[in-house]
């Protein structure tokens, strides 16, 4: 009896190492499922640093380019203003000129019209006009300057 209460306790061991060898095993397998997981979620947080790395320098580098545009941009509307104040006083100083130039023209057109009422009422003969027996007509309009 005290032999087959050793052998029933030995079945009893022996199956429990066998439970605790599967069970072990089990836990390798687990282990390693875990560290080869570990390892893939490694590799995947390095790939997507490289990646997070490659976008903040891509992105830099797009911002620099940007604020270039910017820079020209605003270089560009600073000569285009520039030269629209240029235009606008030419444009002014030749508006001048065209009202002197008017001024002058309505002033001639007065004396033409003075002299064509002269010569029109008969109150004036040409020899009066030029008292010369050889009657020459000179004309000198009003000199003009640019610099108005």
């Amino acid at each position: 009896a005290r032999c087959a209460r050793l052998h029933e306790r030995a079945a009893r061991s022996q199956e429990a190492v066998r439970a605790s060898r599967r069970e072990a095993g089990e836990c390798r397998r687990q282990l390693q499922a875990r560290l080869a997981e570990m390892e893939s979620l490694r590799g995947a947080h390095q790939s997507l640093e490289r990646q997070l790395q490659e976008l903040e320098e891509r992105h830099s580098a797009e911002a620099a380019g940007l604020q270039d545009t910017i820079v020209q941009l605003e270089d560009d509307l600073r000569n285009t203003k520039n030269e629209m104040a240029r235009h606008l006083r030419e444009y002014q100083d030749l508006l001048n000129v065209k009202m002197a130039l008017d001024i002058e023209i309505a002033a001639y057109r007065k004396l033409l019209e003075g002299e064509e009422t002269l010569f029109s009422t008969g109150s004036v003969s040409l020899s009066a006009l030029n008292p010369l027996p050889n009657p020459t007509y000179s004309f000198q309009p009003k000199g003009f300057s640019s610099s108005t």
